[in-house]
C-alpha cells in the first residue's frame, strides 16, 4: 500500500523545506509472530564510528544486515550496491557521509526502497534537493531522516510558520573535534584559553563548509526554515561533550534547549548518540515493515 511521508513514524521529511517530524518509537525487540529467520535485510552504507555500532543494534535486533565500506561488503557474493538492492532489502541506511547519501539515495529511491540518510547536511545542495523531490511522483519510497544528535524538532516544525521566528542553532565542541580547522586558522590547539568562533552564518553554508559536523545544524534548520535559521560554530577549550544550543524567539514564545552529547572515541566530531539515533529510526521502520 502507497504511504504517504506524514503517515512514517520516526522520521523527517523532505516533501517541503520545513520538515514534518513525529516522534521515533522505541523498539530493539522482534515483533510478535515474525520468526527471526523473516526479519527484512537492510544494507548499512558504512562502517565507522556511526556505521559499526549501528549494525551491532540491528543485528542484536535479529534482523539481516549487509554493511558496506570503500573495499565492499561483508556479504560474500554481494559486491556492490546494485547486488544488494537485487536482493530487495526493506530499508538502506547512509552513515558515510553527504557525498555517499547524494550518490546512493537516488538509486535506492529509483528502486523503490526506503532510504535513512544520516547525513542531513547533503540537503544544502539545491540540486539534490530537486532530484529527491522528483520521485515524489514516480515512487512510494522516500528518504527518512533521523533526528541525530538534537530534540525539539517537533517544536520548531511547529513554530516554522510563527511572525518573526528567529532560531540561532550553535554548535560548541570540545577543541579535540576542532585541530585541524583550528591549526589552519592559525591557533596552537595545545594552548587555545578562549572560545573560537569558526564560523557565524546560514545553515547551508555551515553544512557546506563542514560536511562531517554541521548534520545537526541543518537538521534544525530544514524544521525551522532555512531562512529563519543562524549558526554558529564555535570551539571552546572549557567543554567535554558535543554541545547543541538552540535558541527560539517566536510570536508565540520562546524557547532554548541544549544538548551535550559524549562525542565518540573513535571521532570526536561525531556524537556517540547519533548511532542511537540512527538506529532508533531504523528500527522503528523496518518493526513497521514486518507489521509489527
Amino acid at each position: 500500500m502507497e504511504r504517504s511521508a506524514r503517515e512514517t513514524v520516526g522520521l523527517k521529511t523532505i516533501d517541503r523545506q520545513r520538515c514534518e517530524v513525529r516522534p521515533v518509537l522505541r523498539t530493539g525487540t522482534v515483533p510478535s509472530g515474525v520468526g527471526r529467520d523473516e526479519m527484512p535485510l537492510c544494507v548499512v552504507i558504512g562502517t565507522g564510528a556511526i556505521g559499526r555500532p549501528l549494525i551491532d543494534a540491528l543485528r542484536a535486533a535479529g534482523h539481516d544486515v549487509i554493511g558496506f565500506n570503500r573495499s565492499g561488503s561483508d556479504r560474500d557474493g554481494v559486491r556492490t550496491l546494485d547486488e544488494a538492492l537485487r536482493l530487495r532489502p526493506a530499508l538502506v541506511i547512509e552513515v558515510a557521509g553527504q557525498a555517499a547519501l547524494c550518490d546512493i539515495a537516488p538509486r535506492v529511491l529509483a528502486a523503490g526502497i526506503d532510504v535513512v540518510g544520516a547525513s542531513v547536511g547533503a540537503l544544502a545542495d539545491t540540486v539534490f534537493r530537486a532530484r529527491l523531490q522528483a520521485f515524489r511522483t514516480t515512487t512510494a519510497a522516500r528518504l527518512l531522516l533521523p533526528h541525530g544528535a538534537v530534540g525539539g524538532l517537533d517544536y520548531l516544525a511547529t513554530v516554522s510558520r510563527a511572525a518573526d521566528l528567529s532560531v540561532v542553532y550553535t554548535s560548541r565542541k570540545p577543541v579535540a573535534a576542532w585541530r585541524d580547522e583550528l591549526r589552519q586558522m592559525g591557533h596552537d590547539v595545545d594552548h587555545i584559553g578562549n572560545e573560537v568562533v569558526l564560523f557565524e552564518g546560514d545553515a547551508v553554508t555551515a553544512a557546506q563548509r563542514y560536511p562531517r559536523n554541521l548534520n545537526a545544524g541543518l537538521a534544525v534548520a530544514l524544521a525551522a526554515g532555512l531562512d529563519h535559521t543562524r549558526v554558529r560554530v564555535v570551539a571552546d577549550p572549557t567543554v567535554r561533550d558535543n554541545t547543541h544550543e538552540v535558541r527560539v524567539q517566536s510570536a508565540l514564545g520562546h524557547a532554548h534547549f541544549e544538548f551535550m552529547n559524549a562525542p565518540d572515541p573513535r571521532n570526536p566530531k561525531t556524537s556517540r548518540i547519533t548511532a542511537f539515533s540512527v538506529a532508533a529510526l531504523a528500527l522503528a521502520h523496518l518493526e513497521r515493515a514486518s507489521g509489527g
